[in-house]
């Protein structure tokens, strides 16, 4: 049975929430000053009241680094964002799919490879 959370308990999780809020406004007015409004990975473009569905990613996934020049940021959209972020948990549990020359490792399975026997086979 889980336990009941305590006055105490309640403060500490809105005191960190709050000191969340406040780093995240300045970091957040911040990249939207350097960097156009649109998403880095899908290219969707956002203004007006969209605006809040864009975000800011900390390339390294450590939010208290935040240099002034925005090297460690780049702004996505809420789906890229979430997506980049179980993509890094996949690798962390998993680890990398990735070669030794940084890219994807290509895939092997093929398949159609038999398709075209297939259809012959199919055929009266």
């Amino acid at each position: 049975m889980p336990s009941k959370k305590t006055q105490k308990d309640e403060d500490i999780i809105a005191e960190a929430r709050r000191i969340r809020e406040l780093r995240e406004q300045g970091y957040r007015e911040q990249a939207f000053k350097l960097y156009p409004w649109i998403c880095a990975r899908c290219g969707r473009e956002f203004s007006g009241k969209k605006l809040r569905e864009l975000t800011v990613h900390h390339k390294d996934h450590n939010h208290d680094n935040n240099p002034q020049n925005g090297s460690n940021w780049e702004l996505l959209c809420l789906y890229c964002h979430d997506n980049e972020h179980q993509e890094y948990l996949d690798k962390e549990s998993f680890g990398s799919a990735m070669t030794a020359g940084g890219k994807d490792s290509p895939a092997t399975y093929k398949p159609f490879a038999a398709l075209e026997d297939l259809m012959k086979r199919k055929k009266p």
